[in-house]
Protein backbone atom coordinates (compact mmCIF):
# COMPACT_ATOMS: atom_id res chain seq x y z
CA UNK A 1 0.00 0.00 0.00
CA UNK A 2 1.27 3.43 -0.74
CA UNK A 3 0.86 6.43 0.71
CA UNK A 4 -0.63 9.11 -1.64
CA UNK A 5 -2.10 12.29 -1.45
CA UNK A 6 -4.36 14.50 -3.48
CA UNK A 7 -4.24 18.05 -3.76
CA UNK A 8 -7.65 19.18 -4.98
CA UNK A 9 -10.28 22.21 -5.23
CA UNK A 10 -12.73 20.05 -5.93
CA UNK A 11 -15.96 19.47 -3.37
CA UNK A 12 -16.42 15.77 -4.40
CA UNK A 13 -12.66 14.20 -4.60
CA UNK A 14 -13.82 10.94 -6.06
CA UNK A 15 -14.85 13.03 -9.36
CA UNK A 16 -10.95 14.48 -9.79
CA UNK A 17 -9.60 10.88 -10.31
CA UNK A 18 -12.54 7.85 -10.23
CA UNK A 19 -9.76 5.12 -10.53
CA UNK A 20 -7.68 6.12 -7.51
CA UNK A 21 -11.54 4.99 -5.18
CA UNK A 22 -10.80 1.25 -6.87
CA UNK A 23 -7.45 0.80 -5.78
CA UNK A 24 -6.31 0.14 -2.03
CA UNK A 25 -3.68 2.65 -1.84
CA UNK A 26 -4.40 5.33 1.58
CA UNK A 27 -5.36 8.39 -0.32
CA UNK A 28 -4.91 11.73 1.70
CA UNK A 29 -7.38 14.74 0.52
CA UNK A 30 -6.37 18.75 1.12
CA UNK A 31 -6.96 21.83 -0.46
CA UNK A 32 -4.95 22.90 -3.34
CA UNK A 33 -3.46 25.51 -1.38
CA UNK A 34 -0.07 26.62 -0.12
CA UNK A 35 -0.92 25.78 3.50
CA UNK A 36 -1.81 22.15 2.76
CA UNK A 37 2.32 21.49 2.31
CA UNK A 38 2.28 21.73 5.59
CA UNK A 39 -0.08 19.16 6.20
CA UNK A 40 1.91 16.80 3.80
CA UNK A 41 4.28 14.40 4.61
CA UNK A 42 7.35 13.87 2.85
CA UNK A 43 7.05 10.22 2.11
CA UNK A 44 4.31 10.40 -0.18
CA UNK A 45 3.07 10.62 -3.90
CA UNK A 46 1.27 13.98 -4.68
CA UNK A 47 -1.74 13.86 -6.97
CA UNK A 48 -2.10 17.39 -8.36
CA UNK A 49 -5.77 18.29 -9.39
CA UNK A 50 -4.79 20.55 -12.78
CA UNK A 51 -7.71 19.77 -14.74
CA UNK A 52 -9.54 23.25 -14.06
CA UNK A 53 -7.30 25.37 -12.63
CA UNK A 54 -3.17 24.94 -14.55
CA UNK A 55 -2.31 27.96 -12.79
CA UNK A 56 -2.52 26.99 -10.02
CA UNK A 57 -1.71 23.40 -10.00
CA UNK A 58 1.67 24.78 -11.72
CA UNK A 59 2.32 27.45 -8.30
CA UNK A 60 2.19 24.37 -6.28
CA UNK A 61 4.33 22.60 -8.31
CA UNK A 62 7.02 25.38 -8.19
CA UNK A 63 6.26 25.66 -4.45
CA UNK A 64 6.78 22.11 -3.41
CA UNK A 65 10.65 22.22 -4.82
CA UNK A 66 10.77 25.46 -3.51
CA UNK A 67 10.65 24.12 0.03
CA UNK A 68 12.72 21.52 -0.94
CA UNK A 69 10.62 18.61 -0.93
CA UNK A 70 11.82 15.48 -3.03
CA UNK A 71 7.82 14.37 -3.23
CA UNK A 72 6.97 13.08 -6.49
CA UNK A 73 4.12 14.75 -8.42
CA UNK A 74 1.66 13.28 -10.36
CA UNK A 75 -0.38 15.92 -12.40
CA UNK A 76 -4.37 14.80 -12.97
CA UNK A 77 -5.27 16.58 -16.02
CA UNK A 78 -7.59 16.58 -18.91
CA UNK A 79 -6.97 16.59 -22.93
CA UNK A 80 -7.17 19.82 -23.10
CA UNK A 81 -4.01 20.41 -20.43
CA UNK A 82 -1.24 18.39 -21.93
CA UNK A 83 -0.14 20.81 -23.95
CA UNK A 84 0.86 23.24 -21.67
CA UNK A 85 3.25 20.41 -19.35
CA UNK A 86 7.08 21.05 -19.59
CA UNK A 87 9.55 20.35 -17.32
CA UNK A 88 9.73 23.18 -16.12
CA UNK A 89 6.88 21.97 -13.91
CA UNK A 90 9.30 19.49 -12.23
CA UNK A 91 6.59 16.71 -12.16
CA UNK A 92 6.88 12.90 -12.28
CA UNK A 93 4.13 12.18 -14.29
CA UNK A 94 0.73 13.11 -15.39
CA UNK A 95 -2.48 10.91 -16.11
CA UNK A 96 -5.89 11.79 -17.53
CA UNK A 97 -8.50 11.68 -15.03
CA UNK A 98 -10.24 9.27 -16.93
CA UNK A 99 -7.24 6.62 -16.84
CA UNK A 100 -7.76 3.22 -15.94
CA UNK A 101 -6.81 1.81 -12.28
CA UNK A 102 -4.39 -0.33 -14.26
CA UNK A 103 -2.95 2.65 -16.19
CA UNK A 104 -2.94 4.34 -12.58
CA UNK A 105 -1.49 1.67 -10.83
CA UNK A 106 1.19 1.50 -13.61
CA UNK A 107 2.26 4.88 -13.47
CA UNK A 108 2.86 4.50 -9.35
CA UNK A 109 4.44 1.74 -9.48
CA UNK A 110 6.99 3.65 -12.43
CA UNK A 111 7.37 6.48 -9.99
CA UNK A 112 8.10 4.69 -7.25
CA UNK A 113 10.70 2.74 -8.31
CA UNK A 114 12.14 5.62 -10.09
CA UNK A 115 12.40 7.09 -6.69
CA UNK A 116 13.92 3.71 -4.91
CA UNK A 117 16.94 3.41 -8.18
CA UNK A 118 17.99 7.34 -7.54
CA UNK A 119 18.46 7.90 -3.46
CA UNK A 120 20.23 11.27 -3.24
CA UNK A 121 24.23 10.91 -3.06
CA UNK A 122 25.64 12.79 0.19
CA UNK A 123 27.36 15.92 -1.66
CA UNK A 124 30.25 17.46 -0.01
CA UNK A 125 28.23 20.52 1.50
CA UNK A 126 25.68 17.85 2.77
CA UNK A 127 28.78 16.10 5.03
CA UNK A 128 30.25 19.46 5.63
CA UNK A 129 26.87 19.96 7.21
CA UNK A 130 26.73 16.81 9.30
CA UNK A 131 30.26 17.40 10.40
CA UNK A 132 29.30 20.93 11.96
CA UNK A 133 26.07 19.24 13.49
CA UNK A 134 28.30 16.47 15.41
CA UNK A 135 30.29 19.34 16.59
CA UNK A 136 27.36 21.33 18.30
CA UNK A 137 28.57 24.47 16.28
CA UNK A 138 27.14 25.50 12.55
CA UNK A 139 29.16 27.94 10.76
CA UNK A 140 28.29 30.40 8.64
CA UNK A 141 30.60 33.17 7.51
CA UNK A 142 31.19 35.43 10.63
CA UNK A 143 27.81 33.41 11.87
CA UNK A 144 28.05 30.83 14.18
CA UNK A 145 25.43 29.17 16.03
CA UNK A 146 26.14 26.97 19.15
CA UNK A 147 23.14 24.27 19.04
CA UNK A 148 24.64 23.10 22.57
CA UNK A 149 25.00 26.00 24.39
CA UNK A 150 22.16 27.66 22.94
CA UNK A 151 23.85 30.64 21.77
CA UNK A 152 24.94 32.80 18.71
CA UNK A 153 27.38 35.10 17.88
CA UNK A 154 28.54 37.17 15.29
CA UNK A 155 32.30 37.72 14.57
CA UNK A 156 33.05 36.52 18.04
CA UNK A 157 30.15 38.90 19.55
CA UNK A 158 27.44 37.37 21.18
CA UNK A 159 23.55 37.77 19.82
CA UNK A 160 21.28 38.35 22.35
CA UNK A 161 18.76 36.32 21.34
CA UNK A 162 15.31 35.09 23.12
CA UNK A 163 14.78 31.44 23.19
CA UNK A 164 12.23 31.18 20.12
CA UNK A 165 14.35 33.40 18.32
CA UNK A 166 17.37 31.71 18.25
CA UNK A 167 15.19 28.24 17.60
CA UNK A 168 13.94 30.08 14.88
CA UNK A 169 18.11 31.15 13.67
CA UNK A 170 18.75 27.57 13.92
CA UNK A 171 16.64 25.73 12.44
CA UNK A 172 17.27 27.90 9.19
CA UNK A 173 20.33 28.15 9.61
CA UNK A 174 20.29 24.39 9.63
CA UNK A 175 18.51 24.48 6.35
CA UNK A 176 20.44 26.83 3.98
CA UNK A 177 18.67 28.10 1.02
CA UNK A 178 15.99 25.68 1.25
CA UNK A 179 12.46 28.30 1.29
CA UNK A 180 10.16 27.60 4.51
CA UNK A 181 6.39 28.82 4.54
CA UNK A 182 5.28 31.01 7.37
CA UNK A 183 2.96 27.62 8.30
CA UNK A 184 6.29 25.52 8.21
CA UNK A 185 8.38 27.64 10.47
CA UNK A 186 5.65 27.89 12.93
CA UNK A 187 5.33 23.96 12.94
CA UNK A 188 8.42 22.92 13.04
CA UNK A 189 10.05 25.87 15.64
CA UNK A 190 6.61 26.78 17.54
CA UNK A 191 5.18 22.79 17.37
CA UNK A 192 1.99 21.67 16.77
CA UNK A 193 0.26 22.68 20.05
CA UNK A 194 0.89 26.45 19.32
CA UNK A 195 -2.16 28.07 18.37
CA UNK A 196 -0.87 31.76 17.25
CA UNK A 197 -1.15 33.29 14.01
CA UNK A 198 1.63 32.87 11.01
CA UNK A 199 2.03 36.79 12.39
CA UNK A 200 4.14 35.71 14.75
CA UNK A 201 6.77 34.22 13.04
CA UNK A 202 7.04 37.77 10.76
CA UNK A 203 7.55 39.34 13.91
CA UNK A 204 10.52 36.79 15.16
CA UNK A 205 12.15 37.46 11.77
CA UNK A 206 12.06 41.28 12.05
CA UNK A 207 13.28 40.78 15.30
CA UNK A 208 16.36 38.34 14.06
CA UNK A 209 16.91 40.55 11.32
CA UNK A 210 17.41 43.63 13.57
CA UNK A 211 19.89 42.02 16.08
CA UNK A 212 21.97 40.68 13.24
CA UNK A 213 22.35 44.11 12.08
CA UNK A 214 22.50 46.34 8.60
CA UNK A 215 25.57 44.61 7.82
CA UNK A 216 24.03 40.61 8.36
CA UNK A 217 20.13 41.17 7.69
CA UNK A 218 20.12 39.77 4.85
CA UNK A 219 21.01 36.44 5.41
CA UNK A 220 17.53 35.77 6.35
CA UNK A 221 16.47 36.03 2.99
CA UNK A 222 12.64 36.78 2.20
CA UNK A 223 10.65 34.77 -0.96
CA UNK A 224 7.86 36.79 -2.43
CA UNK A 225 4.64 35.17 -1.85
CA UNK A 226 6.13 31.92 -0.38
CA UNK A 227 7.92 32.63 2.70
CA UNK A 228 11.66 32.61 4.48
CA UNK A 229 14.99 31.59 3.61
CA UNK A 230 18.62 31.29 5.06
CA UNK A 231 21.02 32.71 2.24
CA UNK A 232 24.86 31.78 3.04
CA UNK A 233 27.49 34.25 2.92
CA UNK A 234 28.48 35.00 -0.32
CA UNK A 235 32.05 33.50 0.46
CA UNK A 236 30.13 29.88 1.92
CA UNK A 237 28.46 29.43 -1.74
CA UNK A 238 31.77 30.90 -3.06
CA UNK A 239 33.52 27.25 -2.21
CA UNK A 240 30.42 25.45 -2.08
CA UNK A 241 29.92 26.02 -6.31
CA UNK A 242 33.65 25.57 -6.28
CA UNK A 243 33.44 21.74 -4.68
CA UNK A 244 30.41 21.04 -6.51
CA UNK A 245 32.42 22.59 -9.77
CA UNK A 246 35.67 20.11 -8.74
Amino acid sequence: MTDLTLMTPADDPASVLPSLALLSHRVRVLPLDAASLVRMPEDTILFVDARDDLASAKTICRMVHATGLSTPIILVLTDGGFPVVNAQWGIADMVLSSASPAEVEGRLRLVSERGAMAPAAASPDALDADAQASSGQLRCGDLVVDTNGYTASLRGHPIDLAYKEFELLKYLVQHPGRVFTRAQLLQEVWGYDYYGGTRTVDVHIRRLRAKLGGEYEHLIGTVRNVGYRFDPPEADASAADARRDA
